[in-house]
Order: C-alpha cells, then structure tokens, then sequence
C-alpha cells in the first residue's frame, strides 16, 4: 500500500510538472504582436516616455470627438464594433491603458484611477483635443467619470458601461485575477498562463459565454502575455481602492449615459442604478442579456443608443 502511494504521489508531480510546460507562457516583446494586433490604423505615440497604441478615426472635422476607454485586462480592440458602427460619421479615438494591450507597462508602476485620468488628458492634449464626449468601460468607466471631474470645462458628454465606482460587495472575480492578486501565484503567473484560464476569464464577463471565440481568447490571451503585463496586473490589483472617490460622482454635470449588462456578475446592476440616482439627469439602459462588455459582447445593439445620445440636443 505504501508502494502505491509512492507512486500515485509521483505520478501527479509528473502530471503537475508537465501542466506546467505545457502551460508555460514567456513574455513577449511588443515588436512580435504588432503585426497582428497593430495593423493600420493602429499608431504609436510617445508621450512623455511611454510608448501609447492608438487610433484615430473618423472625421478629422468633428467638433465633438469620442474617447473610449477600455477596463483591466483589456485592449483598445474591445470598442472595434463600436468604432466600425460610428467612424463613418464621428471622429472616434481609442487607446490601450498603461499597463495592459500594446502600451504595456508604466516606468511609475502606479496604477491608479487618478493617475490614469490624468494619463488621459494628456494624451488628449498632445492629440489636440480640446473638447470631446468620453466613455468607458469598467476601469475605463472610473476614468471617465474621473476626467470629468477633474476637466468639466472639456468634457461634454459622459457615457458609462458597467463602469467601476461606488463600493459594493463583490460576489465574483475573473480566475486570472483572483491569481493576480495572490501573492507568489502572480510571480508564477510571469510565466504560466494556462490559455483556459483566459478563456475561463473571458467567459465569465459575457453575458452568454457562447459568443466567446477562439479568436477573441488568441486575442486576450496573446495581449496579456505581452513583456511586462503580467506583473502590471497585479500591481493594477494590489493598488485598487473600490469606492475610492466615489463620493464626488453626485458632483458630474455632463450629460450622462449608463449601460448595463443585466448578467454582469463582476459589477451588479445596481451599480449602475446608484449611477444614475447620483448623476443628475442621467439616464440608465440595462440589456438584460448581456454581461460586464456588453458593447464587445453586443456593439450593434448597444452602439445605437450611444448614437441616439450622441446626436440629441445639448441641454440647454
């Protein structure tokens, strides 16, 4: 019996230690991923020494450019079907954050709400825009309300999605940040990244995990591995505060728009209902349907009511 035991013990540290191999996930220099994920009208801008992935497009003549940003573990690309529905008509300007898809990591390593709206002004800035609408989702969402508050004059009209902001008690997190924020299996996670795991990820912030393709998990899952972002992670993690600020949302003047997804199980809905009781005048939509990126998960159907809010009369 003793020899048995032996052996099982061996064999599963056998198991384990190829697991390991075959999950093994080096990090990858940007220059590898941009020929896929950079493709025109992808651009590179320098902005005070951090290399920033953009994209601007859309009539340069807009009066009133769309910013939107993206949340953790994600990319600029999570607003192409939105960008595709409205480019034709808007000027639409997308970025990857400090710290995640082709930007990468921050010298500063500070992750902050604060100091990524601030990030976002600047880049703003060196574009040349002085007065624009802005959106986000998520973290993304935190910005934007942020950049509200700290340049009212230059926003004009605020559009939230499932965006981060008032505390709540948290009933679920994605596998892959549940590692990220648990000391020694994040520096494991440097360099082993199971593909499931981003899939499992991927899958629990869609509404129905059905629409989630191999394509958008290749997509995830080669973006995290790029050189630094692993560990930007976990910092962006280690740094969060929820609710941090959250008071001074009652203060947002901008007109105001909150979509939901009704099955977001990251950000409950209700979130989005105290949204919308402390921004004066706003108004909410909730897709029963749809999970925490219900504009990836859905651009078609979501993007129309941005439309509609985009083009209404300014109020008076």
């Amino acid at each position: 019996m003793k020899t048995l035991a032996v052996k099982l013990v061996g064999a599963l540290l056998v198991l384990t230690a190829l697991a390991v191999m075959l999950s093994r996930a080096p990090e990858r220099p940007v220059e590898t991923l941009v020929a896929r994920w950079a493709p025109p009208p992808s651009d590179f801008v320098d902005l005070d020494g951090q290399l920033v992935h953009l994209r601007d497009e859309g009539p340069r003549s807009d009066p009133l450019p769309l910013v939107l940003v993206h949340g953790t573990s994600s990319s600029l690309h999570t607003w192409e079907g939105w960008v595709a529905a409205l480019r034709g008509q808007r000027r639409v300007i997308t970025f990857d954050l400090p710290g995640f898809g082709l930007t990468g990591p921050s010298a500063s390593a500070d992750y902050r709400g604060e100091t990524y709206a601030r990030f976002t002004l600047a880049l703003l800035d060196r574009l040349g825009v002085a007065r624009f609408a802005i959106g986000g989702n998520s973290l993304g969402g935190e910005v934007a309300w942020r950049v509200a508050l700290m340049a009212p004059e230059r926003v004009e009209r605020l559009i939230l999605v499932d965006a981060a902001g008032p505390a709540f008690e948290r009933q679920t997190l994605p596998v892959g940040w549940i590692v990220a924020r648990t000391p020694l299996l994040n520096r494991v996670m440097e360099h082993v990244l199971p593909r499931a795991m981003v899939a499992a990820s991927v899958a629990s912030v869609y509404g129905d995990p059905q629409r989630v393709t191999p394509e958008l998990v290749d997509r995830y899952f080669e973006l995290t591995v790029r050189e630094g972002n692993r560990r930007a992670l976990a910092q962006r993690l280690a740094q969060w505060q929820p609710g941090e600020g959250a008071e001074r949302i009652a203060t947002i003047r901008a007109p105001t728009l909150i979509l939901w997804g009704g099955r977001d199980r990251l950000i409950p809905p209700s979130v989005g209902r105290r949204f919308e009781q402390q921004i004066p005048g706003s108004t909410l939509v909730v897709f029963d349907d749809l999970g925490h990126v219900p504009h990836e998960e859905d651009p078609r159907r979501t993007v129309e009511v941005v439309r509609s809010f985009l083009a209404a009369p300014a109020p008076s």
